[in-house]
């Protein structure tokens, strides 16, 4: 049941309630004096739309071309899909049967234009058409076979032409003048003389592979098996391509019409087997921890939906390329693992202020790719040109001996200590410190309720506001490297000049050293 304004309609009635002359549309008043037991459920578009669009995806076993007709029809491309089937009989039957086990009772036909099988399923008693015979199986039908709103039917109907044939018979300009084009527009889609292409509600994939089997499959690991062939028949079209997959679907469709599956992004475009299925292999493991397979697995299904090239690579002598190729392996499979958002890889900013220096951004997809510099070796670069900078302007009030070693082009076997460190927060912390002298570093300081004293300083490193971007200008931060007497690391900041900028500096904990 349905409400149309202040109206109680029949939105569906099942096979006894049709028997009984109930027909959808009908006022609940007028079905409750025909059928006075009858009983009704209120009617739920948003359920209908997702049983729809879950039927759709069953479909998706015949051909990926398939495009919604709600509130209760589908459209399929079969374009070069029947032999799969043993013809286009073939193929109807098994749809309808999988359909009745289901619990569903559909209508289906086939022709040559999306209008004609739309009129064939609804009004028609010819399963299968021929393009040929479009026309006379159309013209007894009647006019409510061309889609066309009721109230054009009706007044269509008022003029004796019911039925497709007597339409098809009349002076078009007089038609296209009353009723508009669309009724012309209807009639020529619906036999062919005006094409009709079809929206698919998903993507067409650029290469597919699949293996339907004789006998479902109720095991995981006969899936990940069968994954593996499909992986390296995909390989052999993409190499035919001179091409990688960056993007792959797997869809699993179950013998009682159910539908699973999982995808996978990569860094860069990959056509190794044995890498797609190392990367498919823990979301593979995510479906069998959640899903049985009662009815088994009857079709597998392998598409490639983004691609790119991928043209063979001389190795690099000093084995960088393979280090490169190994950390692209090691992002896929971890973001396969424990999701995109949990990899992620440093991103440099427009700032030289630390917290907006950088950002953490999904490893993947990437671009991590072989061939392109890494993150971390321009990270080095810039930081050895901004520290020589600094030292050139004697910013530093202390240089290790390492630095100046290395700064005169001498090395030492030492490991020089890092001058950033390796967990930066994303916001600095307020912290209660005391100073020697006003401008010096720390020589206690207290963060998160504890106490800390200093064994040993570096610095300070200065980093001034971003003056250059407009807008107020911020005070001036000194960051110092401290040690606590029991060894662990801070970084540490004064913000503000002592009675330059403010007579109370405040004192902020940034990142921490190991």
């Amino acid at each position: 049941m349905a409400k149309v304004g202040a109206a109680r309609i029949l939105a569906a009635v099942d096979a006894r309630a049709e028997a009984a002359g109930l027909e959808p549309g009908l006022g609940l008043a007028e079905a409750r004096a025909l059928v006075p037991e009858l009983a009704i459920d209120p009617h739920d578009p948003e359920a209908d739309a997702a049983l729809l669009d879950g039927l759709a995806t069953a479909c998706d076993r015949y051909t990926p071309l398939v495009a919604l007709d709600p509130p209760d029809g589908l459209f399929l491309d079969v374009t070069g899909c029947a032999h799969l089937f043993g013809g286009e009989a073939g193929l109807r039957d098994d749809l309808l049967a999988r359909l009745g086990r289901a619990g569903l009772a559909a209508r289906a036909a086939i022709a040559g234009a999306p209008g004609a099988a739309w009129a064939l399923a609804r009004y028609g008693e010819t399963p299968i058409l021929a393009d040929t015979d479009i026309v006379d199986a159309l013209a007894p039908l009647p006019v409510e076979a061309l889609r066309l709103a009721p109230e054009t039917a009706r007044s269509l109907a008022s003029l004796g032409l019911r039925t497709v044939a007597r339409l098809a018979g009349q002076p078009r300009a007089p038609l296209a003048a009353r009723f508009g084009p669309l009724l012309l527009r209807r009639l020529d889609q619906a036999t062919g003389a005006e094409d009709e292409p079809i929206t698919p509600r998903r993507a067409m994939p650029l290469l597919v592979v699949e293996r339907r089997l004789a006998e479902p499959v109720f095991q995981w690991d006969v899936v990940a098996a069968y994954l593996a062939r499909l992986a390296a028949v995909l390989e052999d079209r993409l190499e035919a391509r001179g091409e990688g997959a960056r993007r792959l679907v797997l869809a699993l469709f179950h013998a009682d019409g159910a539908v699973s599956g999982t995808e996978i992004a990569t860094t860069g475009p990959v056509r190794d087997p044995a890498r797609i299925a190392a990367v498919f292999a823990p979301k593979l493991d995510a479906l069998a921890a959640t899903r049985q397979i009662d009815s088994g697995i009857d079709l597998i299904r392998l598409m490639a939906f983004e691609t790119g090239a991928l043209t063979p690579r001389q190795g690099d002598l000093d084995g960088h390329g393979a280090a490169e190729a190994d950390l692209a392996r090691l992002v896929d499979v971890l973001s396969a693992r424990l999701g995109a958002a949990a990899v992620t890889r440093l991103v440099a900013g427009d700032s030289h202020i630390p917290e907006f220096a950088g950002a953490a951004l999904p490893a993947h997809p990437g671009k991590l790719e072989s061939g392109s510099e890494s993150f971390r070796s321009r990270q080095l670069a810039a930081a050895r040109a901004d520290r020589g900078q600094k030292q050139s302007r004697g910013e530093w009030a202390t240089a290790t001996a390492l630095n100046l070693a290395e700064e005169a082009g001498v090395y030492t076997s030492e490991p020089e200590p890092p001058e950033r460190p390796l967990r930066l927060f994303p916001r600095p912390e307020p912290v209660e410190a005391v100073a020697g002298v006003p401008d010096g570093p720390p020589v206690r300081f207290r963060w998160r309720k504890l106490a800390f004293v200093v064994a040993r300083a570096e610095g300070p490193e200065r980093i001034a506001a971003e003056w250059w971007h407009g807008g107020a200008v911020g005070p001036t931060r000194d960051y110092f490297r401290v040690e606590d007497t029991d060894g662990r690391r801070f970084w540490l900041f004064r913000e503000g000049l002592y009675e330059r900028e403010t007579a109370a500096p405040r004192w902020y904990l940034h990142g921490l050293f190991g």
